[in-house]
């Protein structure tokens, strides 16, 4: 019995011997292959993701334009008001058959002046009358300009006052501009004129977004496990080029596309985010014409004297002889500043909302929803940090992208801001959080204590503007909607605004760009029961530089006019 044991106990060592020698013999070998095993399988997935990740923009004919034909096919009376919008719009230029100048042969800011015209009746200025001035445009060798469609900004100021107000601009497509403002306050008023842009450079411009919708390009994230891809996207792709991923709208049709994966499927999107802008998008002779300091935004000096001073109003009986004289053009401004403050002019009653006390009464158990792009972003960080009631919660968004919310329990509001859908210039985006306004709209139950803020046009720019009418088209149904199944909604509309430009950003965000979508909008929302902040007025005459994102001071106007808005001045007030 003892004796087998021992047998077994001696084979099995000589066993485990040999399997040990074989293994020292062999560890090498086996080192080698599992290495090149892995090595193998991580080149196989790098060659994956270098080929995957890389970003090949679409070829764009260039004298095609993809994007005004796309989306649903719009009914008669849409197509209608699409063209009155079109022709509303419509900006004079060179001749047609006119040969690309010369940058000497351009409007040329130095060489052009202005003219303050006479009054016609007497020698003195008095509020209620309206001042004129005269700008002859002239090229870089001092020679008249014989035809229209220069890009000027005017206002009339007081630094010592605090006060500004927007100019109207009339071209006379010869050369010629006539100037008009209201006389809105007693003391100095100064004119000042400003060529955004030259004629030849509007043109220039015009041609950029009828036919590079593509300038500024987007890209979306595809990944499905350790796989990722990422391809470009956007509103207008050639379908010539590759295969696309459609992600219309269902609802109303409104397009995006992203070129379809090589590996993983359209429904693996993760993001959406800005690619990038195109570059050298210019010939050498056009660039000539985007230079800061040169022609972009540089004032028109007056031929004599810049200011004039203007006295108290007439009495009765001269205001009401004066009132019979009609003016060729009157200009109707929302509002001018004075001391700093903006004054409505049309019929609002502007409060000043200082205090943090002041807004949460004014917002008490009000929902304030907020909709758009960056610049309504701007009045949520306002108010959250005038405002240290107004709490905001981690939704763990991306910075300035949003969701965002905040709340006050004490007071019981609560503040949203959402980005609107598709083309948003934004860093990423996650694709289930794209939604576009007019479905979140849809979405309101709405309300007395429902308050709708809506800012969308900053990020349309670069797309025909047949895009962005049927963007506001959407909209405009579902508020109309929105207002019939609850009336006592209170919808309030941010206009465009001016920004700074230089060479590069007036490729992109133009203020000729703004301008144009500015008009649109106006019109197009003129007779709904909703209210407007109007930022391009706003922006234009105050004396702060103009910026995308205005200045506190211009902010805090805005902010107030919403407020007045939302709490209105009553009778017993004001008595």
């Amino acid at each position: 019995m003892c004796r087998n044991p021992s047998k077994y106990a001696l084979l099995f060592l000589f066993l485990s011997l040999s399997g040990f020698i074989f293994l020292l013999r062999n560890i090498h070998t086996l080192e080698s292959w599992n290495c090149h095993a892995i090595s193998a399988f991580y080149q196989f997935q790098t060659r994956i993701h270098s080929s995957l990740m890389s970003v090949n923009l679409p070829t764009y004919n260039q004298n095609l334009t993809f994007c005004a034909h796309l989306g649903q096919k719009p009914f008669p009376e849409d197509k209608l008001e699409e063209h009155y919008l079109l022709d509303s719009i419509e900006w004079p230029g060179p001749p047609a058959r006119f040969a690309p100048p010369s940058l000497r042969q351009t409007s040329d800011p130095v060489h052009s002046l202005f003219t303050i015209l006479p009054h016609k009746e007497r020698r003195e200025w008095r509020i209620g009358d309206q001042l004129e001035a005269l700008v002859q445009m002239h090229d870089y060798q001092g020679r008249p300009k014989h035809y229209g469609g220069d890009f000027l900004l005017a206002r009339l100021h007081s630094p010592e006052l605090g006060a500004g107000v927007a100019g109207t601009v009339v071209d006379h497509r010869n050369g010629i501009y006539s100037v008009l403002f209201p006389l809105l306050w007693v003391g100095s008023a100064q004119v000042e004129i400003t060529l955004v842009h030259s004629s030849e450079a509007v043109a220039v411009l015009k041609h950029l977004r009828e036919h590079r919708p593509d300038r500024v390009f987007f890209k979306s994230l595809f990944r499905l496990g350790f796989l990722s891809e990422t391809t470009v996207c956007n509103m207008c792709l050639p379908s010539d080029q590759h295969s696309l991923c459609n992600y219309t709208d269902l609802y109303t049709g409104e397009p995006w596309y992203c070129y379809k994966p090589k590996i993983l499927g359209c429904d693996t999107r993760i993001n959406h985010a800005k690619g990038g802008y195109l570059k050298h998008l210019l010939t050498n002779k056009e660039a000539l014409l985007f230079q800061s300091g040169v022609n972009i935004k540089v004032q028109i000096h007056a031929s004599g004297k810049d200011r004039i001073n203007v006295l108290p109003p007439e009495d009765d009986v001269e205001k009401e002889n004066s009132s019979e004289r009609t003016e060729p053009v009157k200009p109707k401004p929302s509002g001018y500043y004075f001391k700093d403050s903006w004054r409505p002019l049309g019929g609002t009653v502007m409060r000043h909302f200082n205090e943090s006390a002041v807004i949460t009464q004014c917002l008490r158990n009000k929902v304030i929803n907020m909709y758009g792009d960056s610049t309504v972003r701007q009045w949520f960080e306002y108010l959250i940090t005038l405002v240290p009631e107004l709490k905001e919660i981690n939704l763990h968004s991306p910075k300035n992208v949003g969701p965002f919310m905040a709340v006050d329990t004490t007071h019981n509001i609560l503040l949203k801001y959402r980005c609107h859908g598709p083309p948003i210039r934004f860093s990423t985006v996650l694709s289930s959080e794209l939604r576009y306004v007019f479905n979140e709209l849809d979405g309101l139950s709405g309300g007395p204590n429902t308050v709708v803020v809506l800012s969308i046009w900053a990020h349309f720019s670069t797309f025909p503007v047949e895009v962005y009418i049927r963007r506001l088209r959407h909209i405009r149904r579902a508020l109309l909607r929105l207002l019939g199944r609850a009336p006592e909604t209170l919808v309030v509309i941010r206009s465009a605004n001016l920004q700074a430009l230089d060479a590069e950003v007036s490729l992109y965000n133009s203020d000729w760009y703004s301008l144009q979508l500015d008009t649109v909008l106006k019109a197009m929302f003129r007779g709904m029961d909703v209210l407007m902040v109007d930022a391009w007025e706003m922006s234009l005459a105050h004396h702060l530089p103009h910026a995308l994102h205005p200045p506190q001071a211009i902010v805090q106007n805005m902010i107030d006019m919403l407020l007045s808005y939302v709490c209105p001045v009553t009778k017993s007030r004001t008595k």
